[in-house]
């Protein structure tokens, strides 16, 4: 996320309990054993999730009781007062996805906040993420979660790489479900970006391993430039590992009940390094042809989606084109696209750039909407979703107007307003409910 428009990190804070900085220095035989909780802190964390399951279900009884207006909290913030009709601006209409109906096509895009201590969200991403559900945003998706540690971007990414993690997570999915609104988690490997600092610290971009960094790994042992670590290309078996970490991650989330799944293959993390082939040059069958390269994005998908809920719909992320002679772009996504169909991707979230350092991004609003646009028009049966510099009401209405997506992605516009769903419903003249504590 590092490179692109629809992305924005903000300050660390210090996390209660949770040693601030931590060494990631680590044997591979402990590397291996992270991976594993103990029996007893995993029955742990079940019991805690439990526990506060049932605190928050009583909460919402003694509310229902202690105030008069508890039947309004069943009134979704930016949802519509009345069924849609033929004039109902497009971005205020529903969006159905497998079991999972979108009350407008507004999508919070995954951010990165660099606020975690060994992967454990905090009551700041507890605000940040539900101030969104308050706003009215048609759906919420956390920022980047490190499927493995060495997955991270940084030493103070959110993670999912054990039953640690779920706890404070379902206190945050739950508060997002008590408001009537919808959360999806990112699931991710940084790859050759791993094990740098937060854009916003001072000093160099890479960490040492004296530091607290790690050796990042890649498909092929090419730096992204000369501020990243080199990467260790990874072998057959570290891949298959990498899989099985994603759908470790993917069980853990329907357990902490998330409503959907983003798959982050763009931006030059661990997926993009593999299909693009400015970084990709290994000879095995993870390199060479299209069909190698998209390999491990292909076999990650299909992983998750068993271990998915058939009921839950899933997400990609890709980078469309990776705008630089040679390099992955917008006709092999429009190639790829019908394959991630096939093995039951229900959106595609489409983004662009970050995996080089030479690429030339034409910015401007809506830069990034062709792309969509190009999928939309080649590829039948795949709901498609746009990102990058769309900040007015009438821009997004016009995108889904012209079938360029079926939703609209915000990232630092709803950093800047999130209730920004609740003033385009105005904006475009429509009646949209708002929580009863804000009318």
């Amino acid at each position: 996320c590092r490179f692109l428009g629809d992305t924005h990190r903000t300050g660390m804070l210090p996390l209660r309990g949770v040693t601030q900085v931590v060494s990631y220095k680590q044997s591979s035989q402990s590397r291996s054993a992270s991976r594993t909780s103990n029996a007893a802190a995993a029955a742990r964390s079940r019991r805690f999730i439990r526990t506060s399951s049932a605190v928050m279900l009583s909460s919402s009884k003694h509310n229902e009781k202690l105030f008069p207006w508890s039947e309004s909290f069943k009134k979704s913030a930016g949802s519509l007062q009345e069924p849609a009709g033929p004039n109902t601006p497009i971005l205020f209409t529903p969006l159905k996805l497998r079991n999972m109906t979108l009350k407008n096509r507004i999508i919070v895009s995954p951010m990165c906040m660099y606020s975690s201590g060994d992967g454990f969200m905090s009551d700041f991403h507890l605000v940040h993420l539900g101030q969104f559900a308050l706003g009215g945003a048609g759906l919420i998706i956390t920022e980047a979660t490190a499927v493995a540690p060495e997955g991270r971007i940084s030493p103070y990414d959110n993670g999912l790489w054990k039953d640690e993690h779920m706890a404070m997570q379902k206190r945050i999915v739950d508060f997002v479900h008590e408001n009537r609104g919808l959360i999806g988690i990112q699931l991710a490997h940084a790859g050759r970006k791993a094990s740098t600092n937060p854009p916003f610290v001072p000093g160099p971009n890479a960490v040492s391993d004296a530091d607290g960094g790690w050796t990042p790994v890649g498909a092929s042992p090419i730096e992204w430039d000369s501020s990243y670590r080199k990467p260790h290309e990874l072998t057959k078996a570290e891949i298959k590992r990498i899989i099985d970490d994603f759908v470790a991650a993917t069980k853990r989330a329907d357990q902490i009940g998330y409503d959907t799944i983003e798959i982050h293959g763009a931006h030059g993390y661990l997926i993009t390094s593999f299909y693009s082939p400015l970084s990709n040059k290994r000879t095995d069958e993870y390199g060479g042809s299209f069909e190698n390269r998209i390999r491990l994005l292909v076999e990650i998908t299909k992983a998750v989606r068993e271990a998915w809920p058939a009921e839950k719909p899933l997400l990609v992320r890709v980078s469309a084109d990776e705008w630089v002679e040679g390099g992955w772009n917008s006709n092999d996504t429009v190639k790829l696209a019908p394959i991630l169909r096939d093995l039951g991707v229900d959106l595609l979230d489409v983004s662009s750039a970050g995996n080089t350092a030479a690429q030339k991004i034409a910015v401007g609003p809506g830069y990034q909407v062709p792309f969509s646009r190009a999928i939309k028009q080649n590829v039948p049966n795949l709901p498609t979703g746009t990102v990058g510099m769309i900040s007015d009401p009438e821009q997004a209405e016009a995108i889904l107007k012209n079938n360029d997506a079926d939703a609209i992605l915000m990232a630092r516009e709803l950093l800047r307003d999130p209730h920004w769903p609740l003033r385009a419903a105005r904006e475009l003249g429509v009646n949209v409910n708002w929580i009863p504590q804000y009318e």
